[in-house]
């Protein structure tokens, strides 16, 4: 299947969840927050969270600083 990630085509396995994705990306321990689509899903929604051919998901985490 293929989404669009933070402006990027990729090419995932049918079927994958936000937390899987998060996972393979690194950043499953990060505090981010996840677009699909042009909506927030909250985190406790990853996990059941299956994404779909075409999806757009844009993934933002915070950088601490001053």
């Amino acid at each position: 299947m293929h989404i669009v990630l933070n402006g990027e085509p990729r090419t995932l396995a049918a079927g994958i969840t936000l937390a899987a994705l998060l996972d393979a990306e690194g950043l499953a321990e990060r505090r981010v927050a996840v677009e699909v689509n042009g909506l927030i899903v909250p985190r406790g929604r990853h996990a059941g969270h299956a994404l779909a051919d075409g999806d757009q998901v844009e993934i933002v985490h915070a950088l601490g600083g001053g």
